[in-house]
Protein backbone atom coordinates (compact mmCIF):
# COMPACT_ATOMS: atom_id res chain seq x y z
CA UNK A 1 0.00 0.00 0.00
CA UNK A 2 2.85 2.46 0.82
CA UNK A 3 4.32 1.89 -2.21
CA UNK A 4 1.53 1.90 -4.79
CA UNK A 5 1.17 5.73 -2.61
CA UNK A 6 4.85 6.57 -3.55
CA UNK A 7 5.12 5.52 -6.98
CA UNK A 8 1.71 7.33 -7.43
CA UNK A 9 3.51 10.81 -6.15
CA UNK A 10 6.85 10.00 -8.28
CA UNK A 11 4.27 9.27 -11.59
CA UNK A 12 2.17 12.91 -10.67
CA UNK A 13 5.50 14.72 -11.00
CA UNK A 14 6.57 13.03 -13.84
CA UNK A 15 3.41 13.87 -15.16
CA UNK A 16 3.11 17.48 -14.01
CA UNK A 17 6.70 18.23 -15.55
CA UNK A 18 5.93 16.15 -18.97
CA UNK A 19 2.57 18.25 -19.14
CA UNK A 20 4.63 21.80 -18.55
CA UNK A 21 7.48 20.68 -21.09
CA UNK A 22 5.20 19.76 -23.70
CA UNK A 23 3.01 22.72 -22.92
CA UNK A 24 6.54 25.33 -23.19
CA UNK A 25 7.49 23.29 -26.43
CA UNK A 26 4.28 23.55 -28.39
CA UNK A 27 4.17 27.54 -27.34
CA UNK A 28 7.10 27.90 -28.66
CA UNK A 29 6.21 26.02 -32.11
CA UNK A 30 3.79 28.35 -32.02
CA UNK A 31 5.69 31.79 -31.52
CA UNK A 32 8.20 30.00 -33.89
CA UNK A 33 5.29 29.79 -36.69
CA UNK A 34 4.45 32.99 -36.40
CA UNK A 35 7.53 34.97 -36.21
CA UNK A 36 7.37 36.98 -39.64
CA UNK A 37 10.41 38.04 -41.39
CA UNK A 38 11.83 41.40 -40.80
CA UNK A 39 14.19 43.89 -42.80
CA UNK A 40 16.87 42.89 -40.31
CA UNK A 41 17.41 39.48 -41.11
CA UNK A 42 19.87 38.84 -39.36
CA UNK A 43 17.78 39.56 -36.18
CA UNK A 44 14.91 37.51 -37.66
CA UNK A 45 17.44 34.11 -38.26
CA UNK A 46 19.02 34.85 -34.77
CA UNK A 47 15.84 34.72 -33.14
CA UNK A 48 14.63 31.79 -34.62
CA UNK A 49 17.89 29.80 -33.92
CA UNK A 50 17.31 30.72 -30.61
CA UNK A 51 13.79 29.27 -30.39
CA UNK A 52 14.98 26.24 -32.35
CA UNK A 53 17.59 25.57 -29.32
CA UNK A 54 14.70 25.66 -26.70
CA UNK A 55 12.76 23.44 -28.43
CA UNK A 56 15.67 21.30 -28.57
CA UNK A 57 16.37 21.97 -25.06
CA UNK A 58 12.97 21.20 -24.01
CA UNK A 59 12.67 18.22 -26.07
CA UNK A 60 16.12 16.67 -24.46
CA UNK A 61 14.52 17.28 -21.34
CA UNK A 62 11.45 15.40 -22.47
CA UNK A 63 12.84 12.42 -23.48
CA UNK A 64 14.66 12.01 -19.70
CA UNK A 65 11.35 12.27 -18.16
CA UNK A 66 9.99 9.89 -20.56
CA UNK A 67 12.59 7.83 -19.35
CA UNK A 68 11.40 8.12 -15.48
CA UNK A 69 7.97 6.80 -16.67
CA UNK A 70 9.93 3.88 -17.63
CA UNK A 71 11.43 3.31 -14.76
CA UNK A 72 8.62 3.78 -12.70
CA UNK A 73 6.64 1.05 -15.01
CA UNK A 74 9.34 -1.64 -14.22
CA UNK A 75 8.99 -0.82 -10.50
CA UNK A 76 5.49 -0.78 -10.50
CA UNK A 77 5.73 -4.67 -11.34
CA UNK A 78 8.51 -5.79 -9.28
CA UNK A 79 7.98 -7.64 -6.11
CA UNK A 80 9.31 -6.88 -2.75
CA UNK A 81 12.75 -8.19 -1.81
CA UNK A 82 14.61 -8.51 0.99
CA UNK A 83 17.41 -6.66 -0.60
CA UNK A 84 17.60 -3.31 -1.19
CA UNK A 85 16.59 -2.88 -4.65
CA UNK A 86 15.14 -0.58 -7.40
CA UNK A 87 11.41 -0.06 -6.12
CA UNK A 88 12.92 -0.82 -2.19
CA UNK A 89 11.33 1.64 0.08
CA UNK A 90 14.43 1.64 2.91
CA UNK A 91 13.83 2.98 6.36
CA UNK A 92 17.41 3.65 7.89
CA UNK A 93 18.62 5.59 11.45
CA UNK A 94 18.62 8.39 9.37
CA UNK A 95 15.58 8.76 6.68
CA UNK A 96 13.20 6.93 4.81
CA UNK A 97 14.11 6.23 1.48
CA UNK A 98 12.12 5.03 -1.75
CA UNK A 99 14.42 3.69 -4.58
CA UNK A 100 13.15 4.78 -7.29
CA UNK A 101 13.71 8.00 -9.79
CA UNK A 102 15.08 11.25 -8.29
CA UNK A 103 11.89 13.59 -6.97
CA UNK A 104 13.11 14.14 -3.77
CA UNK A 105 11.03 14.82 -0.16
CA UNK A 106 7.41 12.77 -0.36
CA UNK A 107 4.88 12.76 2.13
CA UNK A 108 2.87 9.90 2.80
CA UNK A 109 0.41 9.41 5.57
CA UNK A 110 2.39 12.05 7.48
CA UNK A 111 5.43 10.25 6.94
CA UNK A 112 8.56 11.78 5.13
CA UNK A 113 10.68 9.88 2.00
CA UNK A 114 13.02 10.72 -0.54
CA UNK A 115 12.62 9.60 -3.66
CA UNK A 116 15.81 8.54 -4.56
CA UNK A 117 17.45 7.14 -7.94
CA UNK A 118 19.79 4.10 -8.07
CA UNK A 119 22.42 5.94 -8.60
CA UNK A 120 22.12 8.49 -6.41
CA UNK A 121 24.91 8.23 -3.73
CA UNK A 122 22.50 6.72 -1.26
CA UNK A 123 21.47 4.83 -3.63
CA UNK A 124 24.83 3.51 -4.71
CA UNK A 125 25.71 2.53 -1.04
CA UNK A 126 22.10 0.91 0.12
CA UNK A 127 22.21 -0.79 -3.14
CA UNK A 128 22.00 -5.01 -2.19
CA UNK A 129 22.14 -4.10 1.02
CA UNK A 130 19.59 -6.04 3.50
CA UNK A 131 18.01 -5.12 6.88
CA UNK A 132 20.32 -5.02 9.90
CA UNK A 133 23.17 -3.64 7.97
CA UNK A 134 24.90 -0.58 7.98
CA UNK A 135 26.28 2.17 5.97
CA UNK A 136 28.61 5.37 6.18
CA UNK A 137 27.61 8.36 4.46
CA UNK A 138 29.45 11.74 5.17
CA UNK A 139 31.39 10.13 7.74
CA UNK A 140 28.23 9.01 9.71
CA UNK A 141 27.59 5.22 10.56
CA UNK A 142 23.31 4.78 9.26
CA UNK A 143 21.52 1.44 9.61
CA UNK A 144 19.19 -0.49 7.75
CA UNK A 145 16.24 -0.36 9.98
CA UNK A 146 13.26 -2.03 7.54
CA UNK A 147 13.21 -2.71 3.69
CA UNK A 148 9.73 -2.86 2.24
Amino acid sequence: MMREKLLAKCADYVEERVSRLQSSIKDLEHDLGNETKSSAGDKYETSREMMNTEINKLQNQLQSFKKLKEVLAVIENRKASTTVQLGSIVKTSAANYFISIPVGEIMVEEEKFYAIGLNSPIGKLLFGKQEGEKFIFQQKEFSIKKIL
